[in-house]
């Protein structure tokens, strides 16, 4: 991966086209950072419930995070993710179950500092 300095701060190059690495016309650093884990999240999540045979739709994932104000670079201190799922009633404690393994086998919230407390949560709907 490359970055560089340009006009509009710093672009990381992508073939697609650059990714503006600042808030006030992409998204900032910390957020990337917040959606790398919440897509990562998502392809295991979709593989372990594939690998389970579980018949699912993801609709939709949204996530949150909170920063610690109380230390000077005020890191990320916790992510939420919340999965919505359309889920046979049958699978839906399988689904719900299955949270638990996004963690262990999510490379980047392997990376993250072990302070940082990730959720993950998961709703249904019809």
């Amino acid at each position: 991966m490359k970055l560089v300095l340009g006009e509009n701060g710093v672009e990381l190059v992508h073939p697609a086209g650059n990714w503006h690495l600042k808030q006030t016309i992409g998204y900032s650093p910390v957020e990337a950072l917040v959606a790398s884990v919440a897509a990562c999240s998502i392809y295991v999540y979709k593989k372990i419930l594939e690998n389970s045979g579980i018949d699912f739709e993801l609709v939709d994932a949204t996530v949150s995070y909170e920063r610690d104000a109380d230390k000077k670079a005020q890191p990320v201190s916790e992510i939420t993710i919340n999965f919505e799922m359309k889920v046979a009633a049958a699978d839906q404690k399988k689904v719900s179950r299955a949270l638990r393994l996004i963690a262990p086998n999510c490379p980047v919230i392997q990376t993250l500092d072990s302070s940082v407390v990730v959720e993950e949560t998961v709703s249904f709907v019809d």
